[in-house]
């Protein structure tokens, strides 16, 4: 039997049904790497084992009595520090909400309790899900399992790189622009960003809450598709989120037939390294050879993307942040002589550079004079943007995409260019721009054995196929089997 730690999430509550593993057992397996490894990588913002394993013990006697018969029974979970957990501080790796522990439950989180799975921690991430490196976080930085001197995207970077080093089976991400597919392809993960509104927001901490959506990452497509399984359908608290369901068992390689699948030209072409260009059209090469069909196509809206994003998200969070304001929770400065003190110097030292950068941004596109300029403008391109995919899924059932021009960038790289690090996100944004549902997996590595990640778009709740889709790759290739050595710039450590 496979080491538990190399074990899918899928295949562990399996053992624990069959009874060739207990849930302790699995829950301890994670506990020790986390020891040995997550004091180099720092992914978890907070764990309890005590917790954990009492809650194992419970788990146990419930599946023994079959009373438990999910998917994840038994499985443990780590979610990213922007999903409320009444047990666990949820902090949003910002000074602002350090120590802040909520007096409720996510669904997200209400879902996995009640399928028997166990919580053993929160994730690093970027301050308030802003970054696409976890290095704004307030906790410190998270670092790549495959070269620790680099970073491991974001801002879903904790929940990434603890998969990808074997610290959980499984874990929830939170896409924005972005933010789960990118650390995906960072850490040679796999990672879904669902349609909007097919998982409720009741519980995540709003960042631009027109995109914000959460989503599953693990080692391969049939535990993504598990885990979405349980997290994804309506409840009675975000009116956003719609009745449409989710059929695990729907999820087959044999759909790949005939698929037809698309490639824009804009994104083969610009500042992509060679490595990620070649890596993306091998794995055409591979769809070809399941049998689906595979065009190149022009889609010039696309260079709009970024700065229409970027408006809209920055102004949706200068209103969405604003509640933060040293009165009701979250830090207050102390030494206050007036309320306006109270507010001005709480957010000053309760928020992070790029956080408040955005919230300069954001507030001056919504300023008097400027609307009509920037977000009406951006709002427009939003809707110029979803009428182009619209039109491509005419033709094609997916598009495929890289998920990242580059591979992992080096730790402090875009510490004076933050206008770099909005650019890397040219192939993610567009699909929050339009509420598409979008799977990043690995499809190749770089010259210095860094992972690269390829994107599956398709239509609005059409999970199911590129699901599929992205199972008929992984049964033919093994990118994803590839597990990280710890190493700095290229050697073992």
């Amino acid at each position: 039997m496979k080491k538990i730690c190399d074990m899918t999430a899928v295949e562990i509550s399996t053992a624990i049904k069959a009874k060739e593993i207990t849930v302790t057992e699995a829950v301890l397996a994670f506990f020790d790497e986390i020891n040995k490894y997550d004091g180099i990588l720092h992914c978890f913002n907070c764990t309890d084992k005590d917790k954990a394993l009492k809650r194992a013990v419970e788990i146990q006697k419930k599946i023994d009595r079959k009373e438990l018969t999910g998917l994840l029974a038994g499985v443990p979970v780590a979610v990213k520090d922007n999903i409320l957990t009444k047990d666990f501080p949820t902090t949003c790796s910002s000074k602002m909400l350090n120590d802040f522990i909520s007096p409720y439950n996510a669904t997200v989180i209400e879902r996995l309790l009640n399928e028997g799975a166990i919580l053993i921690g929160k994730l690093n991430m970027d301050e308030f899900a802003m970054g696409s490196t976890t290095e704004s976080s307030y906790s410190g930085l998270t670092r790549n399992p495959w070269d620790i001197s680099k970073v491991p995207g974001g801002s879903s970077g904790g929940s990434a790189a603890c998969v990808s080093a074997r610290l959980s089976p499984v874990s929830l991400g939170t896409d924005t622009g972005g933010s789960i597919r990118q650390p995906c392809s960072f850490c040679g993960v796999s990672g879904l960003k669902p349609t909007y509104g097919s998982v409720s927001r009741y519980g995540l901490v709003a960042y631009a809450s027109s995109f914000d959506q959460i989503g599953p990452i693990a080692k391969d497509v049939d535990d993504c598709a598990a885990l979405y399984s349980v997290i994804c359908g309506k409840d009675g608290h975000d009116s956003t989120v719609s009745d449409i369901g989710f059929d695990f068992k729907k999820v087959s390689a044999d759909n790949i037939s005939k698929m037809r699948i698309g490639i824009p030209e804009q994104f083969l072409c610009g500042e992509i390294s060679e490595d990620v260009k070649n890596a993306i059209l091998k794995s055409a090469e591979v769809f070809k050879y399941s049998g689906a069909e595979v065009e190149v196509f022009s889609m010039p809206i696309l260079k709009y993307a970024v700065p229409a994003y970027y408006i809209i998200a920055c102004a949706q969070a200068s209103s969405n942040l604003a509640r933060y304001d040293g009165v009701k929770f979250g830090f207050r400065a102390e030494d206050c002589n007036s309320l306006q003190e109270v507010f001005i110097n709480s957010r000053s030292q309760g928020f992070g550079m790029e956080v408040k950068r955005r919230i300069m941004l954001g507030s001056f596109v919504l300023s008097s004079g400027f609307y009509e300029a920037y977000y009406k403008k951006a709002l427009k391109a939003k809707r110029l943007i979803e009428n182009e995919f619209l039109k491509a899924f005419e033709k094609f059932d997916i598009i495929l995409s890289p998920v990242s021009p580059t591979t992992a960038n080096k730790i402090g790289e875009f510490a004076d260019n933050p206008l770099g690090m909005y650019l890397g996100d040219i192939y993610t944004v567009p699909v929050n721009l339009a509420g598409l549902p979008a799977f990043s997996c690995p499809c190749g590595f770089d010259k210095n054995n860094m992972p690269i990640g390829m994107q599956l778009i398709g239509k609005h709740f059409k999970e199911e196929e590129i699901l599929s889709a992205a199972k008929a790759f992984q049964n033919v290739t093994d990118f994803r089997k590839r597990a990280p050595e710890l190493s700095f710039g290229g050697e073992s450590i």
